[in-house]
C-alpha cells in the first residue's frame, strides 16, 4: 500500500519530565484517546498522523519521548525535528521549573530555527494547580516560545495546540 501524498513531513518532539502527560497528549492527538493507566515511555515512541493545515497536507512524525534521565539520549531526538512541544504538569511546580533545562537541551542540540511550544498540561486538575497560566505565559514570552494550556484527560485544547504549532510553520494558504 502506497504512502498518501503530502506537502510536508514534519518531525515534532514531545519533551518534558516523566508523568507530565506527554503520552496522553500524543494519544489524544493521534487517536482521540486518553489512557488513565498509561505507563512511562521507555526510550521514544514515534507515530505518524496526516493533518490539513493552511490547505497543505502535513505528515506529522510525532516523537513521544521518555522523561526519565536514564532513558535519555537527546541528540537523535532532534535530528530533522522542526518543532518541540515542551510539556509540563500545571499541578507539579518542579516539572515547570525543569522546563528551562529541557529548553536548554533543545537549544544545545536542535536546529537554530526549531519552533518550541510550552504546553501546560492537566488543566482538568484545577484545584491542585501549582503553576498559574500567567507564569507559563511569562516564561514563554521571556524565552520567545509559543504557549498553551491543555488537558489530555478531557481533550481540552490538545488539537488546538497542534494546529497552532503546525499553522505557524505551514505559512499562508
Amino acid at each position: 500500500m502506497g504512502d498518501i501524498a503530502y506537502d510536508y513531513r514534519w518531525k515534532v518532539v514531545l519533551l518534558g519530565d516523566s508523568t507530565v502527560g506527554k503520552s496522553n497528549v500524543a494519544s489524544q492527538f493521534n487517536q482521540g484517546e486518553f489512557h488513565a493507566d498509561s505507563s512511562s515511555t521507555i526510550g521514544v515512541k514515534p507515530t505518524n498522523k496526516m493533518v490539513q493545515c493552511n490547505s497543505k497536507t502535513i505528515k506529522v512524525n510525532l516523537w513521544d519521548t521518555a522523561g526519565q534521565e536514564r532513558y535519555r539520549a537527546p541528540v537523535p531526538y532532534y535530528n530533522e525535528a522542526v518543532a518541540v512541544m515542551l510539556v509540563y504538569d500545571v499541578t507539579n511546580r518542579q516539572s515547570f521549573e525543569n522546563a528551562a533545562r529541557w529548553l536548554q537541551e533543545v537549544r544545545d542540540h536542535g536546529e537554530p530555527e526549531i519552533v518550541v511550544m510550552l504546553v501546560g498540561n492537566k488543566t482538568d486538575l484545577e484545584r491542585r494547580r501549582a503553576v498559574t497560566a500567567e507564569e507559563g505565559k511569562r516564561f514563554a514570552k521571556l524565552e520567545k516560545l509559543l504557549f498553551i494550556e491543555t488537558s489530555a484527560q478531557d481533550n481540552s485544547r490538545v488539537e488546538l495546540a497542534f494546529k497552532a504549532l503546525l499553522n505557524g510553520m505551514a505559512g499562508p494558504s
